[in-house]
């Protein structure tokens, strides 16, 4: 497996960080002046893909630190966060270098008093005997208040279109990708400012080929939201399970939707008998996970149902497939599956009307067209029904179609 092109290209000194130049000045004088400042740390905060993390060890890089991070997202609570920086921020490094402490994605920290995250963070800010930088989207929420008290804000600002155009750039020529001008432009303008973005849908992209305006039309209008269709190109057209994992974050389908146009495209895609069938078998194992949500409600199984069929079935190839692909949502399936959804619908409305009138769910099923009448002809009886029958909105809707 190949090295990611975010984590292969990645700023290795202040030089190289991109738009930030104020702002890279700012904190290597914070660092290098740190036993002379009033606060022990930094908050660096800015949107996505904007290269915060990035600078942090390309100044380490730089000043010949050590850099000591802390993913917040994964570690929230007091225990974990006093025993990976608590002792790092007193203790010396082991061969005597100094060091940056780095909390990476401060967004992911509860705020509630009983795990403690944020308060533990503030202690240790207080006493650290060495730099502490925090990273976050966002630093405004009521809960972080305290850590913001401790630390100077420093903003990273979005990326320009041309900035990120420059960089995808770059790594065309020294991957020797083809590629065309107005495509790289496209995605460019397209990624919003999410640099880290970009270099990812350049890297499924050009596992197709040239980089092209048609390569790129694939690609929806991101607006820092992804589509459908880009979800299975970071799916189907890497081996990294980093970059897979994510695909679905920000999509807007529920969990039966995407199975299907899983279900549907990857026999279109992983056109080898044993890539096919591990696939199929991640995404088999999905759905029986998901079955166990659906009957038991432990929703600690989601986390597998999610690395199932993104990472899951990202590794189940023994190479990328290089051939474009046109990914097209669910023809007989898709059918059969709305059908289902609308008759169930039919079915909570009938369960509705028999405890009501002590009648049985089957029988109200046939009889439900009466209701319909009502609700597309009688106003004021359908409302008086709906409120009876504690109808929601979408059930209201059904019936007047």
């Amino acid at each position: 497996m190949g090295v990611p092109f975010v984590r292969k290209y990645c700023p290795k000194a202040i030089k190289d960080i991109v738009a930030q130049e104020s702002q890279m000045a700012v904190l290597k004088t914070f660092v290098l002046n740190f036993n002379n400042q009033k606060k022990n740390a930094v908050l660096i905060h800015g949107p996505s893909g904007c290269g915060k993390t990035a600078a942090v060890y390309a100044l380490a890089n730089d000043l010949g630190y050590e850099v000591v991070e802390m993913n917040a997202s994964d570690f929230r609570k007091k225990d974990q966060i006093n025993s990976i920086i608590g002792a790092a921020a007193q203790q010396r490094s082991l061969f005597g270098e100094s060091k940056l402490i780095l909390v990476d994605e401060m967004d992911g920290i509860s705020g509630r008093k009983d795990r403690g995250g944020v308060p533990a963070l503030v202690k240790i800010i207080k006493k650290s005997s060495y730099p502490i930088i925090i990273t976050a989207n966002n630093p405004y929420p009521n809960k972080f208040s305290s850590i913001r008290n401790k630390s100077e804000l420093l903003e990273f600002k979005d990326l320009e279109a041309d900035d990120i155009f420059q960089i995808l750039k770059r790594i065309c020529n020294e991957e020797n990708i083809k590629y065309e001008d107005s495509a790289l432009k496209t995605l460019a303008r397209r990624s919003g400012g999410d640099a880290r973005g970009a270099v990812n849908d350049l890297e499924i992209i050009s596992s197709l080929g040239e980089i092209t305006k048609k390569a790129i039309d694939e690609l929806s209008e991101r607006n820092k939201t992804d589509s459908i269709i880009t979800a299975l190109l970071k799916i189907f057209k890497t081996k990294d399970p980093n970059i897979a994992v994510s695909a679905f974050n920000t999509v807007g389908e529920d969990f039966d939707e995407r199975f299907l146009w899983l279900d549907e495209n990857l026999p279109k895609e992983y056109t080898k008998p044993a890539d096919l069938a591990r696939a199929y078998d991640k995404l088999s194992r999905a759905d029986v996970f998901k079955g166990r949500i659906r009957r038991w409600q432990h929703w600690g199984f989601l986390r597998y149902v999610d690395n199932l069929m993104t990472a899951g079935i990202a590794v189940s190839k023994d190479k990328k497939y290089k051939e474009y692909t046109k990914y097209k949502p669910t023809g007989r399936i898709l059918k059969m599956w709305w059908a289902k959804r609308k008759n169930a619908k039919k079915k909570a409305i009938a369960k509705k009307i028999a405890e009501k009138t002590h009648t049985s769910q089957k029988e109200m099923i046939k009889n439900i067209e009466y209701f319909q009448t009502i609700f597309k002809n009688n106003k004021e009886m359908s409302e008086k029904i709906a409120e009876e029958l504690e109808l929601g909105k979408e059930e209201v809707e059904w019936l007047r179609k």
